[in-house]
């Protein structure tokens, strides 16, 4: 069947015929998959049927409006389906909205607007189903523009939670319209015993009454009177409140999802009232409690203002005193001074708060006192209880820096100076503001420091003060007049005398206004106090919490009380410099001048100049050796008592970096001293802080402990600075490969011949300031492991104590057999025992009781090699001038090669020779080859020999001797010597003759 074009379907008389035409062609078209044919004939008949909307006489016009907007609802879904399923959100959304603007004034008759609100709600709640199980993605921009601005869709527009918020919206107007119609109608109460007959007709949207006559059922049509009483027997049969709770919960979790939280509490708040209303009092005050946090954060006063009034009468209805005492004195508190009534979203309502005004905020702030001077009862619906504040169920309050009733009450301390003398007097200013609407009297206020013996308390002059309590007798007592207006501050200054130092600090300022209802105010330093943000912006009188502008801008709450001056001396004194390795001895005296000294503590810290931690001496912690440059030894007292001797009250605890020591009791002049024991490792410079804490008297209990605090900085230095040099024997010359064929970077190591033998010279420089004695200088290996190489030093040479001046070194020489070939030959480490020899130690210490300080340098590794060829001269000491003397050249091969060795001999100034000057020579193995020429001296004084170079022609390696080592001093006659016995077998010259 072919389908009739737009042009054919004019040839119908009536518009219902063309809609129901319209219908069913796009129904074929949508079962034949032709979804654009199938929407364009379904747009067709929705704006046929907009056309008939107030035109048809067939149907009364309840009835009529009721069909036209079920068969545009069905038209409506048909559409939005097919335009959702096909991925058109966009148009989707957009066919929507002109849906709800062309029926959304269709409302009717008033008495059956209810029907129009439920109609409009199940539009809302069927598109957002749609658009939440739709398979197509939404689009993520926030604004999509359609031709128009006019036609521009918000975000909100393509989240299904807006258009469950809505047909929840709806779904209270139709409630409301329904109460409102059965109110006022006069047949609300009569039960229509026909209702039951009416059922749906068989044309979409109309309803009909079923008859029966006698075995035929006919159907009767419905006046508009009679549709009206079966849609209240009908309506009435439901409950709406399950239904806008439901809607609102789902807006709710999604607004939430998308971290919309303005629009998430909005649900949330609507939500609340639904349970509120159906006596469902937790879930609602479980959702007020998150809500009325971010109404206090904007500053959303009017909306604050019907949150609170909710919670009000939760914790009313529940019977929570403390709660419901908080939120009325914050309803009291809020920044609402117009007369007119809040303003709910839809119509003049009032929450159970009743009108934001001035007026409503003086009620419940009188309630409230009323009710904590135990005048009223809270009656409670839970438990059908009445609760009252009274000695038995008194009544406390707290208020800290974040609380929401720093509007009822702030507290403000103010020092007038920062640093106080123990037993001097200092002025306080404590002020007091309040936001609510009517004076309150403060019957008693309870000024609170961290230091009881300050704590004072103040009584209203004005009005008769109660009895004060057990607990603040023996307090100070003051009186002044304790009446608190609104927005305007109330100053009291007072002088307060500490005793004990340390930071004082006012804490708590306690407010008591009835006999059983107080308040505790956190104190507030003015300089740091903020703002009220609910009152911040709010046209009023700004005043200083200090009647001086400048207090107001730096004054604290709190002020550092110094400590009573000591009268005592600390003495801190140095024995000599501080050497690296030796036990510096450091005393220390603690001598009283005016004061007994009573459980004394000595505390000792070494810290680090560039900063470290100062660890308390009481804390147990172990350190290594080798993470301290610096350790404290011990202490020891006058007369070199130890610990194991001290009393059972007496405290000697000493640690790496820090020590507690107890000094004895000392009268009046008398003193007391004892030595420091400390090691320094490595050269550092440290920090020695000693602390002296002390009781001027044996009561510790009202004494105040004083303390003492002196420093010193202390420089440990390198006392002994190693140094060494390897050198070989006079005239002989090894040939190593490695010095004349070095790697670019190989190991810069120092290289010896191996069974050859070696001088190596110890140098040790004092750089200290004190003269050293020197006890022993010797060689040790590392690790216990056998030397592969012999290390010997002569008796000639052995080192007896010996006296080391400032900038003075000592010298000694060591021979070394390498006896094994090596690339890194450990040598080990030169020990040196030395110690101080300055005059005061001399004096203060026997020699026999001072310690020797071991001092270790490890040698370098050296490389140990073969040489091939080793070159040996052999002259006189000496020469005279004029007379002959042999210069024997020997070249030894240790190969088992025969070496070809090519020899040159150069001219020399002072000397005339004999022989030829180059030629070459081989060198069996294992053998030697000797050279000999005679030279005759020219000249006196040192002169230098002919040079000597040799050229191994295997290796292409080329060695002569230095030229230090190839001189020779020429006399111009014999010299004549003589030798003295200076008992110690050393040898030394005379001068000669």
């Amino acid at each position: 069947m072919k389908i009739k074009t737009r042009v054919e379907k004019k040839s119908f008389n009536s518009h219902e015929l063309n809609v129901r035409y319209c219908f069913k062609v796009a129904v074929y078209a949508e079962f034949r998959r032709d979804w654009v044919e199938a929407l364009r004939f379904y747009d067709d008949a929705y704006h046929i049927l907009r056309e008939m909307a107030g035109t048809t006489k067939k149907l009364p016009l309840i009835q009529c409006l009721v069909q036209i907007k079920t068969v545009a609802e069905q038209l409506h879904f048909k559409t939005s389906t097919l335009l959702l399923h096909g991925g058109k959100v966009v148009e989707a959304i957009t066919w929507f909205r002109q849906h709800i603007i062309s029926y959304r004034r269709l409302v009717g008759p008033a008495d059956v607007a209810f029907l129009h609100w439920e109609w409009m709600s199940r539009q809302f709640l069927v598109f957002a189903e749609l658009l939440e199980t739709s398979s197509k993605a939404i689009p993520g921009n926030s604004n999509i523009a359609l031709g128009t601005a006019d036609l521009a869709l918000s975000e909100w527009e393509f989240q299904p939670a807006y258009y469950y918020q809505f047909a929840a919206h709806y779904l209270k107007e139709k409630r409301t319209s329904l109460d409102l119609s059965l109110t006022m109608s006069e047949t609300a109460d009569e039960i229509d015993r026909n209702a039951e007959s009416v059922v749906p007709s068989i044309y979409v949207g109309q309803f009909a009454r079923l008859l029966e006559l006698g075995d035929a059922l006919i159907m009767q049509s419905l006046t508009d009177e009679e549709y009206t009483r079966y849609a209240f027997s009908e309506r009435k049969r439901f409950q709406d409140s399950s239904e806008i709770t439901a809607f609102l919960k789902k807006a709710y979790e999604t607004f939430t999802n998308l971290k919309a939280q303005r629009m998430a509490c909005f649900c949330g708040f609507h939500m609340a009232k639904e349970y509120f209303v159906a006596g469902d009092l937790s879930n609602a005050k479980q959702l007020l409690d998150g809500i009325v946090l971010l109404y206090r954060q904007e500053g959303w006063v009017t909306l604050l203002w019907e949150v609170l009034g909710y919670l009000r009468e939760c914790s009313r209805k529940c019977g929570t005193v403390k709660e419901f005492v908080e939120y009325s004195l914050e309803l009291a508190a809020l920044p609402v001074s117009s007369d007119s009534g809040i303003q709910s979203f839809r119509r003049n309502e009032c929450g159970p708060a009743g009108p934001a005004s001035l007026a409503q905020r003086e009620i419940i702030h009188k309630e409230i006192f009323e009710l904590v001077s135990g005048e009223t009862r809270l009656a409670s619906v839970e438990g059908n209880t009445d609760h009252k504040v009274n000695e038995e169920t008194p009544l406390h309050l707290d208020i800290d820096l974040v609380s929401p009733l720093r509007l009822v009450l702030l507290a403000s301390v103010a020092f007038h100076e920062p640093m106080i003398k123990p037993g001097v007097s200092t002025l306080i200013t404590v002020s007091l503001l309040s936001q609510l609407p009517l004076t309150v009297d403060i019957d008693e206020l309870e000024i609170q420091f961290n230091q009881s013996e300050c704590n004072f308390i103040i009584t209203n002059s004005e009005r008769p003060s109660a009895a004060i309590s057990s607990g603040q007798k023996g307090c100070r007592v003051e009186s002044a007049p304790l009446a608190l207006n609104t927005n305007r501050w109330l100053y009291l200054m007072y002088a307060i005398k500490p005793e004990l130092s340390g930071k004082l600090e006012c804490t708590y300022v306690i407010a008591k206004m009835r006999p059983h209802f107080t308040i505790c105010c956190g104190a507030e330093s003015p300089a740091s106090m903020e703002d009220l943000p609910l009152w911040k912006f709010e046209d009023r009188v700004e005043t200083f919490p200090t009647r001086d502008p400048a207090l107001a801008f730096s004054g604290q709450k709190a002020a550092q009380v110094e400590e009573p001056e000591p009268q005592v001396d600390l003495i801190l004194g140095a024995a000599g410099p501080a050497l690296v390795g030796e036990c510096f001895t450091f005393p220390v005296t603690v001598a009283s001048k005016d004061h007994a000294i009573f459980s004394g503590e000595l505390k000792i810290n070494l810290l680090d100049v560039k900063g470290g931690g100062l660890f308390s001496p009481r804390e147990a912690e172990l350190f290594s050796t080798d993470s301290h440059h610096v350790e404290l030894l011990g202490v020891t007292g006058p007369e070199g008592e130890d610990e194991s001797l001290m009393g059972p009250d007496k405290i000697k605890k000493i640690q790496q970096s820090f020590g507690l020591v107890s000094v004895p009791t000392l009268k009046d002049g008398e003193s007391w001293s004892c030595k420091l024991q400390i090691k320094w490792h490595r050269p550092k410079p440290a920090m020695l802080f000693v602390s002296f804490g002390y009781f001027p008297d044996s009561n510790e209990s009202t004494s105040q402990r004083i303390h003492l605090h002196k420093s010193l900085q202390i420089e440990g230095k390198t006392a002994v600075v190693f140094s060494h040099q390897f050198m070989l024997p006079f005239h002989q010359d090894p040939l190593l490969l490695s010095r004349i064929k070095s790697v670019p970077g190989s190991d810069d190591l120092a290289s010896l011949p191996m069974n050859e033998t070696s001088i190596l010279v110890i140098s040790a420089k004092n750089c200290s300031e004190v003269p050293l004695l020197l006890q022993s200088m010797s060689f040790e290996v590392d690790g216990g492991i056998e030397r592969p190489c012999t290390l010997e030093h002569s008796a000639m040479d052995m080192l007896c104590p010996a006296h080391l001046i400032p900038g003075e070194e000592f010298k000694k020489v060591f021979t070394v057999i390498p006896e094994v070939e090596s690339s890194s030959l450990d040598l080990g480490s030169v020990s040196l025992r030395w110690r101080s020899d300055s005059e005061m130690e001399v004096l203060s210490t026997s020699a026999a009781t001072q310690e020797w300080v071991l001092t270790k340098h490890k040698l370098p590794d050296v490389k140990v090699e073969l040489p091939p060829l080793v070159l040996n001269r052999e002259l006189p000491p000496y020469a005279v001038l004029g007379d002959p003397l042999m210069y024997l050249i020997k070249i030894r091969n240790q190969t088992q090669l025969l070496q070809e060795v090519k020899f040159s001999l150069g001219d020399a100034q002072g000397f005339v020779l004999s022989g030829s000057h180059s030629y070459t020579v081989f060198v069996l193995p294992k053998s030697e080859h000797t050279l000999g020429y005679k030279l005759v001296p020219l000249a006196s004084g040192p002169q230098q020999l002919p040079q000597v170079t040799v050229i191994s022609a295997r290796y292409s390696a080329a060695f002569q001797p230095s030229i230090a080592a190839s001189t020779v001093f020429v006399f111009p006659s014999k010299p004549q010597f003589k030798t003295t016995d200076i008992g110690d077998n050393k040898l030394e010259p005379v001068a000669a003759e």
